[in-house]
């Protein structure tokens, strides 16, 4: 069933960046397009929402409890009720927001957190599905969506290695062998030091699958970090201004952040290059300048015999070079050389 989003990537050079937009749209669509638009300028391959509604993702409970998801007040206008009514995508949103990412050119994608919201993104033929941290031990929701037979990027935070394996099992037991994991820390921010950057290269040793990272940190160090660890996706919160209402503008990346996150991101591929040592063309150029000759202290008749206490090794590197002014020390000049004088082997019998 191999898809060529999979495939390119397992191949493709650079790592696929990811602005997740989640809720961040504020139940805004204007806002909404111009979130897409700030991506795009930034250069991400992908914007992804969240596909949930008032009922598929919190219970009547939960609602009663009006928990707050963070510690943040000036992120709350009302009731948790008041806000999920007022986040959540309604069905003819995503045929828009699809749309529109399909005419800036900007692959269009989302989080289904039901079958129902799955069955609604396999029609608008998301190139993949994103499976939240919350939902790695949902089986159910993980069926379903493997028998779509499309790529799967699955988020592991909260999880021990065991409900890992368990959910990779799930899936692959489907028929679905086309899966991505994202290392994650589900804590908004996290601290460094429990960050575990190398659970990235872990991920890909232990499951053989291609492995990335979705960032809840702030600012641009550690997404970049994780580029040199072979991340094949960074998957990035992305606002237009962090003072936003809304659950995760604070932690978000905004349009400079983003954009740097991208440029830089490449920059470090290129200059991670090989084990090779190569020495460039303009290198051997620079030595002539750069590296140190074999230096004359005195002036010198022809005839004469270069001594040891006569020598010295200043700039530029185009005569003798210091670790072989021992084959030059004993011979005999055919030339006068004069103090400070570059010694060149063509100087000598």
């Amino acid at each position: 069933m191999k898809n060529n989003f999979y495939e390119t990537i397992k191949k493709r050079k650079y790592p696929y960046i990811i602005a997740e937009l989640g809720a961040n749209h504020n139940g805004d669509m204007d806002l909404a397009r111009k979130l897409i638009d700030s991506a795009v300028e930034c250069g991400c391959d992908a914007v992804k929402f969240q596909s949930w509604t008032p009922t598929s993702i919190l219970s009547r409970v939960e609602y009663e409890k009006n928990t707050k998801y963070d510690g943040s007040p000036k992120k709350h206008f009302g009731s948790l009720k008041e806000m999920v009514d007022k986040y959540y995508l309604r069905e003819e949103q995503h045929y828009e927001l699809r749309d529109y990412c399909l005419r800036v050119g900007v692959d269009f994608c989302s989080s289904p957190f039901s079958n129902e919201e799955a069955e609604l993104l396999n029609l608008l033929d998301v190139p993949f599905f994103k499976i939240a941290s919350m939902d790695i031990n949902n089986f159910d929701l993980l069926k379903h969506i493997a028998r779509y037979e499309k790529p799967m990027i699955l988020s592991t935070g909260m999880s021990k290695l065991s409900e890992i394996e368990k959910a990779i099992e799930c899936i692959e037991k489907e028929g679905n062998k086309e899966i991505v994991l994202l290392h994650c820390i589900s804590i908004y921010p996290p601290l460094y030091e429990n960050i575990n950057l190398r659970n990235i290269e872990m991920l890909r040793q232990v499951f053989g699958y291609p492995a990335g990272f979705s960032d809840h940190t702030i600012g641009t160090s550690i997404p970049l970090a994780s580029v040199v660890l072979g991340t094949s996706v960074i998957e990035k919160h992305f606002t237009l201004d962090k003072d936003l209402p809304g659950w995760d503008h604070e932690i978000s990346a905004d349009p400079a952040e983003m954009k740097h996150i991208v440029e830089e991101s490449r920059h470090i591929v290129d200059s991670l290059g090989s084990f090779s040592r190569i020495v460039y063309d303009d290198e051997i150029e620079k030595k002539k300048k750069f590296r140190r000759s074999v230096i004359l202290k005195r002036d010198y008749k022809a005839g004469e015999k270069i001594l040891p206490e006569d020598i010295t090794y200043k700039r530029p590197g185009t005569g003798i070079s210091p670790e072989e002014s021992d084959f030059a020390v004993g011979r005999t000049l055919k030339v006068d050389k004069k103090e400070d004088d570059v010694l060149y082997w063509e100087d000598l019998v």
